[in-house]
């Protein structure tokens, strides 16, 4: 049967799959043959860009960014690139200033994206305005995108309202998208066809197979006109991924929306993409590849639990996952029901994970970011946030109710003075680079930082078992912090960490209470110092977190520097 009205695939292996399986571990070298072969299947676009990408390249995996989309274009000359936009977050985790969105668009569409999934956290349609308007302005096609969620303030009439004004500003398509896999068949039926109905726009659903649901409203979906669907290639779909592209084509064949996409070309990507399985499977953690109904319940999207699952092992505290997991709903109704997608999802979770793991009362420590947030800064949350959690993380101040970007001051010009001062940029695209992660950047840029090892599927046990992966060990009376990275030649996975911190009791002593790197050292040795002051900036869990004096004081020792990393319970400095 000829198909009339043909479903359309965007495959998401080269990027939001891997994201949501192994914490978006995957190695350039490893893309390009897949790229190849997936240019000659005819999908719609292949989603290769954004979302975390950038920020696991330089992170974790010493692997620029920019040279993987010039690479990947050089192979997928008949498959448009398509990458996921934080509005004017772009690939951070902040606002950034209007020029910042601009010249990061134009460099993005000029280095290979042809599609640009433009969504805000907060469906706040200002924070995605100006992005929209540079991607019109370049000529790429344009996708104004939809976070969808379940709470009390929303529903399928707010989602269409937000539909319109997408409509209204130019979008050539509407992206539906349900990052924690919540839209239930009869949910994504009403809102699809509320929306054809409505607008003469292509519609694509994104959604994640955690909750068991999305295979069952694909199928909804596709009977009620959608145009494209997420998918990704069996070996790396499902759990917390999208649904099987393979399965998904399969079961369109010979109806009246096939794909008309072979499927036995589709057997060479999915060899490749076994293959890659295989190598990356020690950072494959069950808990993200399994059903896990409770997600209806938590919201966390596909991307964050993996990433979670890792950040609650560097906090050495998985056994705490559960009351993390129970947290997490209390704090999204506290800050006004923000869908849970990038920068939200991590600042909810991380804030969960503060909320369990510190001791004393909940929102004891508050992350920058949440306060920015209550302040205003990231947008407007859908629903009001009660007067008492205002008063209880920033005080009498009150919150800011504009645009955010429009506080912000242009910076590029200003950043790349300062990035070519530190001899730190080869190409134009190094200064977005730096803008985008002052904190790490500097070392990627100097060709400081190691890429991350792979680790063996089945980690080597010791003779007792797991190899451990941090110990104490005390030499000449002082005790050392260390990350064991290997046995007998055998690579266990950690960041490479050996610390002189102290970590034993000292009068005056102020601990830290996560795992991090040290941002910022905000005061001296001698200097004076009140109850409630910055003492140290932490970035734990990509999250800026402030370590707060407990009491007025001096600075009498100062232990750690700008770029150490330190472990729970090392003593940062003293306070008399």
């Amino acid at each position: 049967m000829t198909s009339s009205n043909p479903v359309k695939i965007t495959d998401t292996t080269l990027r939001d799959a891997h994201q949501s399986l192994i914490a978006t571990r995957m190695k350039t070298e490893d893309m390009i043959p897949l790229a190849r072969a997936i240019d000659t299947i005819g999908f719609f676009s292949v989603e290769a860009w954004g979302g975390a990408t950038f920020d696991s390249c330089i992170r974790y995996l010493n692997d620029d960014p920019w040279d993987r989309l010039r690479d990947l274009k050089r192979e997928l000359t008949r498959t448009p690139i398509q990458m996921l936009l934080r509005g004017q977050n772009l690939v951070g985790y902040r606002h950034y200033p209007d020029d910042v969105v601009e010249r990061f668009v134009v460099a993005a569409g000029h280095n290979g994206v042809d599609i640009f999934r433009v969504f805000d956290a907060l469906n706040d349609i200002r924070n995605m305005t100006h992005a929209m308007k540079v991607v019109n302005d370049i000529g790429a096609h344009l996708q104004g995108t939809i976070c969808y969620t379940t709470s009390p303030v929303h529903s399928t009439e707010v989602f269409i309202e937000m539909a319109r004004e997408l409509y209204a500003k130019d979008c050539d398509s509407i992206c539906i998208k349900d990052m924690a896999g919540l839209i239930m068949p009869e949910a994504a039926r009403e809102l699809i066809c509320g929306i054809k109905q409505e607008m003469d726009i292509l519609v694509d659903l994104h959604s994640h197979s955690t909750s068991g649901v999305s295979p069952m409203s694909y199928q909804a979906a596709i009977e009620a006109g959608v145009d494209i669907l997420d998918t990704a290639m069996s070996p790396f779909a499902m759990g917390t991924s999208q649904p099987p592209t393979e399965s998904i084509i399969a079961s369109l064949r010979g109806t009246p929306r096939d794909t008309c996409i072979d499927l036995d070309p589709l057997r060479e990507v999915r060899n490749i993409c076994l293959n890659l399985r295989e190598k990356y499977g020690g950072i494959l953690d069950p808990i993200s590849e399994r059903v896990d109904s409770d997600v209806l319940v938590y919201q966390l999207p596909g991307g964050m639990i993996s990433n979670l699952v890792s950040q609650l092992k560097e906090q050495d505290a998985l056994d705490k996952r559960e009351e993390v997991l129970r947290e997490i709903p209390r704090v999204r109704e506290d800050l006004g029901y923000p869908p849970l997608v990038t920068p939200t999802s991590q600042i909810v979770g991380t804030q969960a994970v503060l909320n369990v793991l510190v001791e004393g009362d909940r929102y004891k420590n508050v992350t920058k970011e949440v306060k920015d947030y209550v302040r205003g800064l990231y947008g407007r949350p859908p629903a009001r946030i009660p007067d008492r959690i205002v008063t209880l993380i920033i005080g009498d101040e009150q919150p800011y109710t504009g645009r955010p970007a429009d506080l912000l001051e242009p910076m590029y010009d200003k950043m790349k003075v300062q990035a070519e001062n530190a001899g730190l940029i080869r190409k134009e695209e190094d200064v977005l680079t730096y803008i985008l992660y002052p904190a790490i950047a500097p070392s990627f840029l100097k060709g400081e930082r190691k890429a991350e090892e792979i680790p063996k599927k089945e980690p080597i046990k010791a003779p007792s078992g797991e190899i451990p992966g941090l110990m104490e060990v005390e030499v000449d009376g002082e005790v050392f912090s260390v990350r064991i990275l290997s046995v007998e030649g055998s690579s266990v996975p950690s960041a490479v960490v050996t610390s002189k911190i102290p970590r034993e009791d000292i009068e005056g002593g102020i601990k830290s209470n996560m795992q991090g790197m040290v941002l910022n050292v905000a005061v001296r040795r001698g200097a004076e110092v009140k109850k409630g002051d910055a003492l140290v900036v932490l970035e734990a869990m990509k999250m800026e977190n402030p370590i707060h004096s407990p009491r007025d004081g001096k600075v009498a020792e100062i232990f750690v520097d700008t770029g150490d990393v330190v472990q729970p319970g090392d003593v940062l400095l003293v306070i008399e």
